[in-house]
């Protein structure tokens, strides 16, 4: 079977002879293309999700503001986090995580937030969109990357199960219960 990693091992050294920095810094796991792809899809949809989350905590209003207000901050910071558990993922697989903004607005799968003020409601149906968003591309390319590294699918695995629980918790600021009396 033919993996898409590349494991480095170095055949034992000759008497006294040394490997060099380069060669220590070489070793290890290399990244494929395709796992340095589907994870810079999941990098950018992180890091566009905290920059909408920003948008929306600066200009939401109306009831419940504070509480929505400060849910958006636990989401802005663990959407931050998990961009930079990717990204560190990334380089320690000897690949180059590309976070710049011109590549986020150019390739994530998020819609683009709207501008000005909006309402809680319309606020919390935009950012579990966003939040959905952001856990269906991990869903679209996790097969992948479990098959080529298992150690990034756990990753994975962690991400979505907590922003399925914010979107959970996010959405059912709107929700009706369907309870009769």
């Amino acid at each position: 079977m033919t993996t898409t990693l590349e494991r480095h091992v170095e055949a034992p050294a000759g008497a006294g002879a040394k490997t060099t920095r380069r060669q220590n810094a070489e070793k290890g796991f290399k990244a494929s293309k395709t796992l340095t792809d589907n994870m810079q899809k999941v990098l950018v949809d992180l890091i566009e999700l905290h920059l909408q989350g920003k948008q929306a905590h600066w200009n939401v209003v109306g009831k419940n503001f504070r509480d929505l207000h400060l849910q958006l901050d636990e989401i802005i910071d663990a959407a931050r986090e998990f961009s930079d558990e990717v990204a560190e993922r990334l380089r320690a697989l000897h690949a180059v995580p590309d976070g710049r903004s011109d590549t986020v607005a150019a390739t994530t799968t998020l819609p683009e937030y709207p501008h000005g003020e909006i309402d809680t409601a319309e606020t919390v149906d935009l950012i579990t969109v966003r939040l959905e968003n952001t856990v269906g591309t991990m869903r679209e390319v996790h097969d992948e990357i479990d098959e080529e590294d298992p150690t990034s699918a756990d990753i994975l695995h962690a991400i979505i199960a907590k922003l399925e629980q914010y979107a959970w918790m996010v959405s059912a600021e709107n929700r009706v219960t369907s309870r009769t009396k």
